[in-house]
């Protein structure tokens, strides 16, 4: 299937799920998200494929086991991919109502992991490395988000030239799109692949400094 962009009836029957998030209105339905919202993605995820690799689907339904929350599907459609061989880094996408969001690099690094990043970030060259690379994505337009502290990491001054990124327990970089004709277009994948190539040098600076984390299964939090 060649991807020619999300269709109206994703956005409608996501529109309706948000109304009416019940077995029985999935079941109903459950045919339009197959066809507008599980094709498609699938399709634009197989033709980004030969660049970027297989992305994963995330399944519809919610982990409802520890949260108050218990509506059980998720009001949006996502695919993740991580690269092989590079510990840390990811590029996402997801349609949803609300419209197209792309994002790329780390949403939950391990305490070893942690202070690798912070270790890099304190360093003289691959500190400033970084504070280019986010500095040159806040520019074009995505927001710089992630798990950080409040106040300054122990060990590290308040007065830290790059005492933000220091407070990053989590880095990554997001950009959302509402609704618009291009959405139901090819120029949706043209988009998403833009964002996903600019998020490159996030990943690899990730990659390089932060890796995998070398914990015990059993003392990972």
């Amino acid at each position: 299937m060649t991807f020619s962009g999300f269709p109206d009836e994703a956005l409608v029957f996501y529109e309706g799920l948000e109304a009416d998030n019940s077995k029985t209105y999935w079941a109903q339905n459950r045919q339009l998200w197959e066809q507008h919202v599980r094709a498609p993605m699938q399709a634009l995820a197989d033709e980004l494929a030969p660049e970027f690799g297989t992305a994963k689907l995330f399944r519809p339904y919610r982990d409802v086991r520890f949260s108050h929350d218990k509506t059980p599907y998720k009001t949006h459609q996502g695919a993740v991919l991580h690269q092989d061989g590079r510990g840390t880094g990811s590029v996402y996408v997801q349609v949803s109502a609300d419209g197209l969001l792309v994002s790329g690099g780390c949403w939950r690094l391990q305490p070893d992991q942690v202070d690798r990043y912070r270790r890099a970030v304190d360093d003289d060259v691959q500190g400033p490395r970084l504070a280019h690379v986010v500095a040159s994505l806040e520019q074009e337009g995505f927001s710089i988000d992630g798990d950080r502290l409040v106040r300054s990491p122990r060990g590290y001054p308040a007065d830290h030239p790059r005492i933000e990124l220091l407070r990053h327990r989590s880095l990554h970089a997001s950009q959302q799109w509402t609704p618009e004709d291009w959405l139901h277009r090819r120029t949706a994948l043209d988009r998403v692949r833009d964002s996903w190539r600019r998020f490159g040098a996030l990943n690899q600076w990730l990659a390089d400094n932060v890796g995998a984390s070398t914990a015990p299964p059993d003392r990972r939090r």
